[in-house]
């Protein structure tokens, strides 16, 4: 099916990518090669790819160190018939996180998800980066469509100064700023007043939450240097004022 002219499903797709922090893991058994699916939190790579935390005595953890090939379908799990909203189901295979990567994974993950820090060191947790082969969309009539990667992921390979900087940008913007944030929130992306806090930044946009809602900003221009995303996100408040 074609999309409709007007729809930017590659938007979409990376807005899901970005705010869900729920999924269904497909994995494979391997005596059978059946698939086997499991509920996981997830939070997402500053490339929008999805990052996992799981523990080794978990079954579906057993499988991808057996066959790494997986599925994780993200939805936007609105009220009503959740068939209503978007989706997408996302290929690719699981890949164990060492070193630098797995200390990246886990300030973004642990970004999404502070309550893990109750379990995040124990020693049968890892990290896990998905690295798609693709995706497919469903968002409704003549919005159904299959992405490849280039078409759906964040480009960082120009944004190492960026994502240095990101985890000080993350906690100066909760620290000092949460007024701001409210305002972003609610002037901008239309959200209501809540505890609105950061839990990333890269070249395309930040990532917000309050409770259990998440919000996407995107930027209007690529940032990659802590001094572009701070002039970003002072212009973006201004906005944001001004708009009261």
């Amino acid at each position: 099916m074609q999309p409709i002219p007007d729809f930017d499903a590659s938007k979409l797709a990376r807005s899901l990518l970005r705010r869900s922090r729920q999924g269904a893991l497909a994995t494979l058994l391997p005596e059978s090669g059946a698939p086997y699916c499991s509920l996981v939190n997830v939070a997402s790579h500053p490339d929008a790819s999805p990052v996992l935390l799981i523990s080794r005595l978990a079954l579906h953890t057993k499988n991808i160190l057996g066959d790494g090939r997986v599925s994780l379908m993200l939805d936007e799990r609105v009220a009503g018939d959740p068939l209503e909203g978007a989706r997408i189901m996302l290929a690719g295979r699981a890949e164990e996180a060492v070193g630098e990567v797995a200390k990246t994974l886990r300030r973004r993950y642990l970004n999404a998800h502070p309550s893990a820090e109750a379990f995040v060191d124990f020693k049968d947790f890892s990290f896990f980066r998905i690295a798609p082969s693709g995706l497919h969309l469903v968002a409704g009539f003549g919005r159904i469509i299959d992405l490849e990667p280039a078409q759906f992921l964040t480009e960082i390979g120009d944004a190492a100064e960026l994502l240095e900087a990101e985890q000080g940008a993350v906690e100066h913007m909760n620290e000092d700023h949460r007024d701001a944030m409210n305002l972003i929130a609610t002037r901008l992306l239309g959200a209501e007043s809540a505890d609105w806090r950061c839990t990333g930044c890269d070249p395309d946009g930040m990532d917000m939450q309050a409770a259990g809602a998440t919000l996407r900003l995107d930027f209007p221009e690529r940032v990659t240097s802590a001094v572009g995303l701070r002039k970003m996100l002072v212009r973006l408040a201004g906005e944001a004022r001004a708009k009261g």
